[in-house]
């Protein structure tokens, strides 16, 4: 008994390290930054225009679900970006379709999909994935209406924010801001050497520093400051104690208990295929490798429906993600977003399973 529990904490211990030594660097400090920076620099009336309750559904639905093609970004990375939108005053359906589609749609997770585990499931993962976050978003935009109508009345009744000399600084300028911010994110996640990297993320760093000297007021840094900070403190204790979790789960319960269960496609095999990849914490681009050599199914052990499923639902969440956004939207919202997850990835997995088998 002593042993199981000693090899449980060293194993939670080493995920743990594994996230923060891969993860915090360079990915989740430029996400909260750029988090911060939605709660402090965007307007309420942008957040309204695109993203809230009555926007046009095309365009708030459009603009979430190619959002991963754009930040190319892992679940945990996406949760302090869906924080601040969701802050701000975003629609329940746009903003769950923005957290689903930021990991799910990751430009480089599908290319390396389509390269190691075959054209055909890369093109599945891309085409459900799109698909499952809009519908993902609309079914929980019908299902909280609630939510937005009183969304919709806080918004109305938060008062008008007193001008500023803000007014003055170039049109421009908040846009760059945000793409530096976004580059140094896409810098520090590239799939490249830190000889290459490091340039680039010291070049955009001090672009960074130069727009905030020259255009930005010094309440309205502390502001930036004070509202990244607000939301670190609230997310990422949450996902250190769910790593941890995760760690010590995963010494009792390793993919390969799951592996003989994948090899039909069968609808329960999809089932369990999306059920697991929920609960487990994949990194960004992790998923194929393990799906491939750890579950087989590059040797051909398991099925391409249970294969798709856990590409759909793993990479979009996990138990640690799936804390913080209880955190975020409440206990309830984020069982039926899970349950949806876990639902179409199934369905997608099954469907993929019947016309290529």
């Amino acid at each position: 008994m002593i042993e199981l529990l000693t090899g449980s904490l060293i194993t939670g211990f080493d995920t743990l390290i594994s996230y923060l030594s891969e993860h915090v660097l360079t990915c989740l400090i430029p996400a909260f930054f750029i988090a911060g920076a939605i709660s402090a620099f965007v307007k309420k009336e942008a957040i309204l225009k695109y993203f809230s309750p009555d926007a046009k559904k095309s365009v708030a639905y459009g603009l979430a679900s190619v959002s991963g093609a754009v930040l190319a970004v892992c679940s945990c990375t996406i949760l302090p970006m869906f924080a601040g939108l969701f802050k701000r005053g975003s629609g329940i359906g746009p903003a769950t379709t923005f957290l689903y589609a930021g990991p799910a749609i990751n430009i480089l997770a599908i290319v390396y999909t389509a390269k190691v585990l075959g054209f055909d499931i890369g093109l599945a993962r891309a085409v459900f994935a799109i698909v499952m976050a809009i519908v993902i978003g609309l079914i929980m935009a019908l299902l909280f209406r609630s939510h937005d109508s009183e969304t919709k009345k806080k918004m109305a009744a938060m008062p008008q924010a007193p001008a500023k000399k803000t007014q003055d600084r170039p049109k421009w300028v908040t846009p760059l801001f945000f793409a530096l911010l976004v580059g140094i994110l896409i810098a520090g996640t590239a799939q490249a050497d830190w000889i290459i990297k490091f340039p680039v993320i010291y070049f955009l760093t001090l672009a960074t520093a130069f727009v905030l000297i020259y255009y930005f007021e010094r309440d309205e840094v502390t502001e930036w400051g004070l509202e990244t900070w607000d939301l670190t403190k609230k997310i990422f204790p949450i996902l250190i104690v769910g790593t941890f979790a995760l760690g010590m789960i995963s010494f009792f319960l390793p993919p390969e208990t799951f592996s003989p269960f994948f090899g039909s496609d069968t609808f329960g095999s999809a089932l369990l295929a999306s059920f697991v990849g929920t609960i487990l914490y994949m990194p960004t681009l992790l998923e194929v490798p393990l799906i491939g050599t750890t579950f087989g199914y590059s040797s051909g052990i398991m099925a391409g429906g249970p294969a798709l499923a856990l590409l759909l639902s793993g990479p979009s969440v996990s138990l640690p993600s799936l804390l913080v956004i209880s955190k975020v939207m409440g206990a309830k919202k984020t069982l039926v977003y899970a349950g949806l997850v876990i639902a179409f990835s199934a369905a997608g997995g099954y469907l993929y399973g019947i016309i290529i088998g």
